[in-house]
């Protein structure tokens, strides 16, 4: 029995050891671009870079941590979002429209379909207006 406790014991200092370097070796949230986010671009082979490029769509804006402004997001990029659809995406936009614009959150809760979680999930993954760091779109 004892020969198996140490066996054990090994093996879990031997996980914490690997847990301890894949920690310290994890990348972090700093930018692997050394410019702004507004100015990133994308290549034609879908590669991330400063200056020249064509600027990202909607899934792509997602992609790199951008947030879609709601007030300026097609129906297409707006479907992308987790839980929302094509059928969510089209009300957003054509209540959106009828209003001249969503100007609240509130605003955005009314539109039928939307509810508490699809309320938070908007408010996570888009902005009212053009997000400080963004072009735009995002």
């Amino acid at each position: 029995m004892t020969g198996r406790t140490a066996a054990l014991a090994v093996v879990a200092l031997g996980v914490m050891g690997l847990g301890a370097v894949a920690r310290w070796r994890w990348p972090d949230s700093a930018s692997a671009l050394d410019c702004p986010r507004e100015v990133v671009r994308l290549r034609p082979d879908g590669v991330a870079t400063c200056g020249e490029g064509a600027r990202p769509t909607g899934a792509q804006a997602l992609a790199l941590g951008r947030r879609l402004d709601l007030n300026a997001a097609t129906a297409e990029e707006l479907a992308l979002l987790p839980g929302v659809g094509a059928s969510l995406a089209r009300s957003l936009v054509e209540a959106r429209e009828v209003a001249g614009g969503f100007g609240s959150w509130d605003a955005v809760d009314e539109v039928p379909g939307v509810g508490a979680a699809r309320l938070k999930t908007l408010q996570s993954a888009t902005v009212l207006g053009a997000a400080p760091d963004t072009g735009a779109v995002w």
